[in-house]
């Protein structure tokens, strides 16, 4: 049975709250996934190569960058959302085997009843607590792990730790990326304790976000990106796609990152934390 539609959208409860779909009316196919009124996804039906959020169009930037155009990749998603990003893939990346890990089942019903993934994609949707799916997997099954875990607009505190962190990094294939949407306010100081704790794990770690981000000046995401290999990840491209976006980023890289992280704390299971919530007024 469907969600319960209203001029604003449609509207149905999931395990994790209310789910709200809004249409954009001057844009058929374009849709906003709100979870409990947070911003949770954007996608185009018509066009999923078309991102409306921009931290959505930074972890783009990676996908785009990180093989030869059109090659396949094998991908974990953890966090489904709209399942904006496997769709990306999927376009632009034709025959990749993407699986995705999200709490809500009933969200994951909404989504997929709502708005259904395109015919033919080798996308796989579970539901299951992302840290007891990563701690399933075989190791090196993925080319690329996308992390963007949130419960409301946090991310929870038993996937920030090096022991969660760890274990992702197993999964991934030599060469594979790791990318990680987090959010965070004045002095990042959820975002600087996780490059430390990246850092225990991989050999190279960068940072993608606004300038007024990286200042303090206001609340936003933090895209961080890993591979074990110094000089795996492709800082070239992804800074001139940052640079040339219409909320340009900043890409933070080498010792530019190891001084904005400086005294920050690696992060375990006993002292993790869950990431900040927004300002009350930023949605």
């Amino acid at each position: 049975m469907g969600g319960r539609k209203r001029a604003t959208g449609i509207v149905e409860r999931v395990d994790g709250g209310v789910a709200e779909l809004c249409p954009d009316d001057g844009r058929p196919g374009r849709w906003t996934l709100l979870l409990d009124g947070y911003p949770q996804s954007a996608l185009d039906l018509d066009d999923p190569r078309r991102l409306d959020f921009e931290y959505m169009r930074r972890v783009a930037s990676v996908i785009d960058a990180m093989a030869p155009a059109r090659a396949p990749l094998s991908v974990l998603h953890l966090g489904g959302g709209a399942l904006t990003l496997p769709r990306y893939i999927a376009a632009t990346r034709p025959g990749s085997g993407q699986r995705v890990v999200e709490l809500d089942q009933a969200l994951i019903d909404f989504v997929r009843r709502e708005l259904p993934l395109p015919r033919g994609a080798d996308i796989r949707v579970r539901a299951a607590d992302a840290r007891a799916a990563v701690e399933a997997y075989a190791p090196g099954k993925f080319d690329l792990l996308i992390a963007d875990t949130y419960n409301g607009a946090r991310v929870p505190a038993h996937l920030t730790s090096l022991e969660f962190l760890s274990a992702a990094a197993k999964l991934l294939r030599p060469g594979g990326v790791h990318v990680a949407n987090l959010a965070d306010g004045a002095g990042l100081a959820f975002a600087r304790s996780q490059v430390a704790t990246l850092r225990q794990v991989y050999g190279d770690v960068v940072l993608l976000a606004e300038p007024s981000v990286l200042r303090g000046r206001r609340f936003g995401n933090v895209i961080l990106v890993a591979a074990a290999e110094p000089g795996r990840i492709p800082q070239a491209p992804l800074a001139r796609a940052g640079a040339g976006d219409a909320f340009p980023a900043r890409l933070v890289a080498g010792d530019d990152l190891t001084d904005l992280v400086a005294g920050a704390r690696v992060v375990t299971d006993a002292t993790a934390v869950a990431s900040p919530p927004p300002p009350a007024n930023l949605f």
